[in-house]
């Protein structure tokens, strides 16, 4: 995963996904430790899952309760200590420019912290993903719409239009799902092919369907699984066979799926 180091009360996870706009994530545990006043290249967003910090930004005074999302622009100077006496545990994501531009800064230094239950759902589901390997479309798809949301709260004139469907584009994108089960498919690939926007891509393929794309792939490598393990091949060569990133991998998705795992399904038969 990355970098893992620390003493029990100051403990860092860190590491550079293959999702394009994520430049790293950051997980860390810290009880006393403070951050002096810096900057970043990147956009921080950031979520405090215990305890709460404590920031300047622009000389001004910011804190991040749990259900809070906080997005701290690059190039703006800021700080951070813990707030709580037993410190904090936070999850963070550096961002480029893909999903947030420049002309946002304005807005996000003035307004750093949202209160935005569903923001910072998404956010956590996106950690979430980004953990796994082998679930980069689902960690893309998540990050679009995390990005969909976060430019309509700073730029609200401009708000996000989720009705629009598009079965054409649906269509298409199912298409390339098919044609690449084993494969796999990145979004920001899907988008460039389609020549859509890739949240506006995941709405229309979710609209139409009833599905997220990367739920649909998983479904349909879980259908093939099923059928070379009732061929009699193992778990192991089966997960190589059908794009799954490791056996554990296919576990996981084929225990959510079927109910079982890949080798009690194999040893089911009469």
């Amino acid at each position: 995963m990355g970098l893992r180091t620390g003493a029990p009360e100051n403990d860092v996870s860190a590491w550079r996904p293959r999702i394009p706009g994520v430049v790293e994530v950051f997980h860390a545990r810290f009880t006393e430790y403070a951050y002096p006043m810096h900057v970043h290249e990147a956009w921080t967003l950031l979520i405090v899952d215990d305890g709460a910090v404590r920031y300047d930004l622009d000389r001004h005074e910011h804190g991040t309760p749990l259900d809070t999302v906080s997005l701290l622009p690059p190039h703006v100077p800021h700080n951070g200590a813990p707030a709580t006496p037993d410190g904090f545990r936070k999850r963070v994501l550096y961002l480029d420019g893909t999903h947030l531009p420049h002309d946002l800064i304005g807005a996000a230094v003035d307004g750093p912290d949202l209160r935005d239950p569903l923001l910072r759902r998404r956010v956590g589901q996106l950690h979430a993903a980004l953990v796994r390997p082998g679930d980069e479309l689902e960690a893309e798809s998540r990050l679009a719409f995390v990005g969909e949301r976060l430019r309509a709260r700073l730029r609200p004139r401009d708000p996000a239009d989720p009705a629009r469907r598009d079965p054409v584009l649906a269509r298409r994108m199912r298409e390339l799902l098919d044609a690449r089960v084993v494969e796999g498919l990145r979004l920001d690939e899907a988008a460039a092919l389609l020549h859509a926007h890739p949240a506006h891509l995941v709405r229309a393929f979710s609209g139409a369907y009833g599905i997220a794309p990367h739920q649909y792939l998983m479904s349909r490598r879980v259908g093939r699984a099923r059928r070379l393990l009732l061929e009699g091949r193992p778990p192991g060569q089966v997960a190589a066979a059908t794009g799954f990133h490791d056996q554990a991998h296919l576990t996981r998705h084929f225990r959510r799926l079927v109910g079982v795992t890949p080798g009690r399904y194999r040893a089911s038969g009469p």
